[in-house]
């Protein structure tokens, strides 16, 4: 139904992180597939996405990527950030019965900030972006990033949140563990 892409350079624990919260929606029968599309990692992630039974693209076209996908429906993500809360059930709802793009909305717990978010402009994928295959296919230039697909697409906002990929960022160079709602410890 739904396949997972998201881009890295060096983001082992990111991956990890990502990869464990999407988990529940393998289980569920909602994620069929993820793809991960490499920038040069010298770090431990073809091991991280090999160990999950993701795709690894180390060269690749992203037009190519996105027809050999499984889903009919694409999430892109970054690395670190990971949907919170009922999001299994709300997807597969909303791949259901509609055909627009939709984001997550922002996590209530983990905001910049306020300075930094006044100046700071968020990245395009921050809130992950959820799009057709076939719309994500006819858009795909070569090797364009993920985040020029969603160049110019309005997206309805989910009731679902997204724990952003800066927090994991964040917490790997303090060195620190947040807790999320969803966590158990």
């Amino acid at each position: 139904m739904l396949t997972v892409i998201m881009e890295t350079k060096d983001n082992e624990a990111e991956l990890a992180q990502t990869l464990s919260a999407l988990v529940a929606g393998a289980v569920e029968g909602l994620v069929s597939d993820v793809i991960i599309l490499d920038h040069g990692s010298t770090d431990g992630s073809p091991r991280i996405a090999d160990a999950a039974g993701c795709r690894f693209c180390l060269d690749w076209d992203l037009g190519d990527v996105l027809r050999s996908a499984r889903g009919e429906w694409l999430m892109l993500l970054e690395p670190g950030a990971r949907p919170i809360g009922r999001w299994v059930d709300e997807l597969a709802e909303y791949v259901s019965l509609n055909r627009s793009p939709a984001q997550f909305s922002p996590s209530r717990m983990h905001k910049r900030p306020f300075l930094k978010r006044l100046a700071h402009r968020s990245p395009p994928l921050e809130s992950g972006f959820l799009m057709p295959k076939g719309d994500a296919v006819a858009a795909a230039r070569g090797n364009m990033p993920l985040s020029g697909l969603t160049s110019g697409r309005a997206a309805r906002k989910l009731a679902t949140e997204l724990v952003p990929a800066w927090v994991a960022m964040e917490n790997r160079s303090t060195g620190e563990r947040h807790r999320t709602p969803d966590s158990k410890m």
